[in-house]
């Protein structure tokens, strides 16, 4: 077949999660770009699989997409893999698969392990409709974006933050149901359930170890902006600053909508 690009998912912890596709896959590709070749070495000499790997990393990403493309245009299969999970999804491989679609070159990608999916599942929350957040922001007015969110939340968090991005949806809404996923596919894989107080209070202490997925149910809907916002609006314009600066720059602090802050104070 002509040269080509497939994204090959691998596993989130338990190796055994490999895809026979995938295999098959890592083992006719001509080469191999990887996150880490030390940790996907580990897995193809689990099944193996002999290949030619080259790094293909956040740091390198740009320069070896380009060197790839061409290898692709001449002819070669090229297997892309990250160090756990779908490429691309919070990992390196978007310049890639975009040199790819400039360049007219097929790409293939493969079903297999994904974190984001297992969590979500795992949580008992509703599934139908969610967003993806990707690693959480750790400014407090963008994480107050993404956890008033009327969807099911799923994200990727630092264990080291776990108890004050808990703490923090717990100040505005201690019973939003939360699962904290931690070590998925692992021997020490946990999943605890609770709202967002108890989890708070839980991990207050000692935050979990290992790698972590958070998952928050739904943003209740708005019944109007918070008065205590409102109160900071209004002072902040009796102390001289115009309505929609005062607004907005609540808004930015508690997340609300600087909007309906400003009707609210409008009509005063």
């Amino acid at each position: 077949m002509s040269g080509r690009l497939v994204v090959c998912p691998t596993p989130i912890g338990n190796l055994e999660d490999v895809t026979l596709r995938v295999l098959a896959a890592l083992r006719e590709a001509d080469v191999v770009a990887c996150e880490d070749t030390r940790r996907t070495r580990v897995l193809l000499e689990r099944y193996g699989v002999q290949a030619s790997l080259v790094s293909y990393h956040e740091h390198n990403e740009r320069e070896r997409a380009a060197e790839l493309v061409e290898r692709m245009a001449g002819g070669d299969v090229v297997a892309l893999v990250s160090d756990a999970g779908m490429p691309l999804v919070s990992d390196p491989g978007y310049a890639l698969v975009q040199g790819c679609v400039a360049a007219g070159l097929s790409i293939e990608v493969l079903p297999g392990p994904s974190a984001a999916l297992a969590a979500l599942v795992a949580s008992a929350l509703p599934s139908d409709v969610w967003r993806f957040a990707g690693f959480l922001p750790r400014k407090q007015a963008a994480l107050r974006e993404v956890l008033a969110s009327p969807e099911t939340v799923v994200a990727f968090e630092s264990p080291r933050r776990v108890a004050a991005t808990l703490a923090a949806l717990a100040s505005v809404d201690p019973d939003r149901p939360v699962a904290v996923c931690r070590e998925l596919t692992k021997l020490h894989e946990e999943i605890v359930r609770g709202s967002a107080a108890e989890l708070a209070e839980r991990y207050g202490e000692e935050g979990p170890r290992g790698e972590v997925v958070l998952v928050f149910g739904g943003a209740p809907p708005r019944t109007g902006a918070d008065p205590a916002a409102i109160d900071a609006v209004r002072r902040l314009i009796d102390a001289g600053a115009k309505a929609r600066v005062a607004a907005g720059v609540v808004a930015e602090l508690t997340g609300a909508s600087a909007n309906e802050l400003y009707r609210a104070t409008a009509e005063r």
